[in-house]
């Protein structure tokens, strides 16, 4: 059986990316901080960026995800080039392709959390019933009570927030996903929960890039690790 071309691309492929940073209150200065970055990840694999704090992994993963506009480079996402798509193509992108674990839950004040996890699913129009009853799912599975379903997470603790927000990243089978510490502050038991929805996610085929501290759940769900201080300017130069 033969294999199409874009079966065999890498879902999250690299190259040549750079990003520094202006200071405009410090008289203009440049920082530089990320300079000839390549990556390539491909369906079903799981990366973590490694290295020291400042050596540039979030603002790595801030540029595949869009918050960050590279200076020079490619970023390719299921095909779309991140650096050179307009806005709406990447809200496109974020919405049915690539999902977002970060540290912090976003949401807006008041919306019940059942819903704020249902929220992905009903934006790519599938039936209220069916993105309700799968945020339920992945709640229970999170260990967030029921009664909390219909309150604000913007009143949880830190732990159940995040809890949240990896039920949010996990409730459309995105084909990329981008994981900012998602085991950090977690409990033993649903530490495992995340670790087991990260497995199931790289059997369907997902591309996975992640920021672990967590060593152990690190060995335990990426495939290789990419030491992000190799694109320090410094050493690229």
């Amino acid at each position: 059986m033969s294999v199409s071309n874009q079966e065999m691309m890498p879902m999250i492929a690299l190259s040549g990316v750079a990003k520094s940073f202006t200071l405009h209150t410090q008289g203009g200065t440049v920082i530089p901080v990320i300079a000839g970055a390549a990556l390539r990840v491909a369906r079903g694999e799981c990366v973590a960026l490694t290295g020291a704090s400042g050596s540039g992994k979030s603002t790595l993963m801030r540029m595949i995800y869009g918050n960050y506009r590279a200076d020079a480079g490619r970023i390719l996402v299921g095909g779309v080039d991140i650096v050179r798509a307009e806005p709406r193509e990447i809200i496109t992108l974020r919405r049915a392709v690539l999902g977002h674990v970060s540290q912090f839950l976003r949401v807006v004040p008041r919306v019940p959390t059942l819903d704020v996890v249902a929220e992905p699913l009903l934006a790519l129009g599938r039936p209220e019933d069916e993105a309700r009853a799968r945020a339920a799912r992945l709640l229970a599975r999170l260990n967030i009570p029921r009664r909390l379903w219909s309150l604000s997470p913007t009143t949880f603790s830190g732990g159940e927030q995040q809890r949240v927000n990896i039920a949010r990243g996990f409730v459309h089978d995105y084909p990329a996903l981008l994981l900012d510490e998602p085991t950090a502050s977690l409990d033993p038991v649903n530490r495992e929960v995340v670790l087991d929805l990260i497995e199931v996610a790289k059997a369907r085929g997902a591309a996975v890039v992640g920021i672990f501290h967590d060593a152990r759940a690190r060995a335990r769900v990426c495939d290789r690790e990419v030491d992000v201080s190799a694109f320090a300017p410094e050493a690229v130069a």
